[in-house]
C-alpha cells in the first residue's frame, strides 16, 4: 500500500480556505511532534520520536493485518488504555467450545467490541484503538461516537505494503483470509488517496493523520498524553 504523500515531514492544518502547508523546526520535530492535519514521517530514522496528543484525546492506530500495529501499541500500552477487538476474540474463544467455529459466534464477538470501544470513548480517558482503518463505516462510527463525548479523534498509520503486511503475518503466524486482507487494503488505499486529494475535511472527525512506514514503528518510541506544551 504506497501513497503518493510527500515523504518530507510537514504539517497541514485545515483551514475555512483550505489545507495550509506548514514547514516546522526539523530539530524539533524529531524531538516531539503534536500532530496537526497531516503530518508524514515516513523515511525519518535519524533520531527517536514522541507523538504527543491532548489528554482527553482518543488515537486510532491503523494499517494492513501484519504491518505491526500489535507492537507499536505493545509500546505505547503505559501511557494509555488499548482496546484491540483480538482481545474481545480471545474471550469468546475461551468461553466457546473448541469445536464451534468463530464465524459462528463472531457477530457478537463484533458487537461486544463495539459496545467496550464506545464505553471507553465516554469514559474520557487517553485511548488507543486497534484499527485496521480499512472500514470506511467503522471509521464514520469513532468519528460520530468521538464527537458525541466531545473527545478529538486523531489516527496513526503504518504504511507499509501488502508484501511487507504479509511478512509479518506469517512472521507472527496468525493469517488474514485473503479476502479480508483485500478488503483493508483496498479501503486504506482509498481513505489515504482521498485524503491526499482533499485533505483532512471536518466531515472525517479526525483532527490528524501521522503517517509512519515499518522503519520508523521502532523510532517512534513512545506517545504522550497531556496538556500542550510550547
Amino acid at each position: 500500500m504506497s501513497t503518493p504523500f510527500s515523504a518530507e515531514y510537514r504539517t497541514e492544518r485545515p483551514q475555512d480556505t483550505g489545507a495550509v502547508t506548514v514547514q516546522v523546526d526539523v530539530q524539533r520535530a524529531r524531538r516531539r511532534v503534536a500532530p496537526q492535519g497531516i503530518v508524514d514521517l515516513r523515511g525519518r530514522s535519524d533520531q527517536d520520536i514522541e507523538l504527543s496528543y491532548p489528554s482527553h484525546a482518543a488515537v486510532i492506530v491503523a494499517g494492513l493485518p501484519g504491518s505491526g500495529k500489535s507492537t507499536l501499541l505493545r509500546a505505547w500500552s503505559t501511557a494509555a488504555t488499548v482496546v484491540d477487538p483480538r482481545a474481545t476474540r480471545t474471550a469468546y474463544e475461551a468461553r466457546m467450545p473448541v469445536w464451534l467455529p468463530y464465524a459462528v459466534y463472531r457477530p457478537w464477538a463484533r458487537l461486544r467490541h463495539l459496545q467496550w470501544t464506545r464505553s471507553e470513548i465516554r469514559r474520557g480517558q487517553p485511548l488507543l484503538i486497534h484499527d485496521c482503518g480499512g472500514r470506511a463505516w467503522m471509521r464514520r462510527w469513532l468519528a460520530h461516537t468521538a464527537r458525541r463525548a466531545r473527545r478529538p479523534l486523531h489516527m496513526v498509520v503504518l504504511d507499509v505494503g501488502p508484501q511487507e503486511a504479509l511478512s509479518g503475518q506469517h512472521a507472527r503466524r496468525r493469517l488474514a483470509s485473503r479476502r479480508a486482507f483485500e478488503t483493508h487494503q483496498r479501503g486504506l488505499t482509498e481513505l489515504l488517496s482521498r485524503i491526499e486529494d482533499d485533505g483532512l475535511t471536518a466531515r472525517m472527525g479526525i483532527r490528524s493523520l501521522v503517517l509512519l512506514d515499518r522503519g520508523l514503528r521502532d523510532r517512534v518510541t513512545s506517545v504522550r498524553f497531556g496538556p500542550s506544551q510550547d
